[in-house]
């Protein structure tokens, strides 16, 4: 049951942040940190989780360990009856879609798409276009990441200074 989120004051962020930075840190260590006991900082946690603060706890993972070594980006091009929702069901049924957006401009949509090779890459791609609604793709294939340390390049966020 969601209620109505109360002041998210200093010691929320302090606690959004740790857990940001790493969502494996110990209630204990976050609390010795900011000056809350462990159960003081679970209730805090428990909170932002109920009011939807804190929507979930992930885990970034490097895609070419996984055998993913080909990235693209994919504008999709809808007819004008596809309504975000009904892109949203369709992309939830590939699992080499890693994300996915409404954009503004002349795409409708942008897929960020993984897979292990080109030929894998073409045949998702393939599927793509199969689908009713979609009038046209335009595909961006990613040479590679200028900024190492994004969630895009399979690494976790750079550490924040704490005070």
């Amino acid at each position: 049951m969601t209620h109505p989120s109360p002041l998210f004051d200093d010691l929320d962020r302090k606690i959004v942040a740790a857990l940001v930075e790493n969502a494996r840190t110990s209630f204990t260590e976050i609390g010795a940190a900011i000056g809350l006991s462990a159960s003081a900082v679970k209730r805090r946690v428990d909170r932002m989780r109920e009011t939807d603060v804190i929507t979930g706890f992930t885990t970034t993972v490097r895609p070419a360990a996984l055998g993913w070594r080909t990235e693209a980006y994919v504008e999709v091009y809808c007819d004008s009856a596809a309504p975000p929702r009904r892109l949203a069901e369709v992309v939830r049924n590939y699992p080499e879609i890693i994300a996915a957006m409404t954009v503004t401009g002349g795409a409708d949509a942008l897929l960020h798409v993984m897979a292990t090779d080109v030929e894998h890459f073409e045949e998702v791609l393939e599927r793509i276009r199969a689908e009713p609604f979609v009038r046209q793709t335009i595909s961006y294939m990613v040479l590679s990441h200028l900024l190492t340390g994004s969630p895009e390049a399979g690494s976790a966020p750079p550490a924040t200074a704490t005070q």
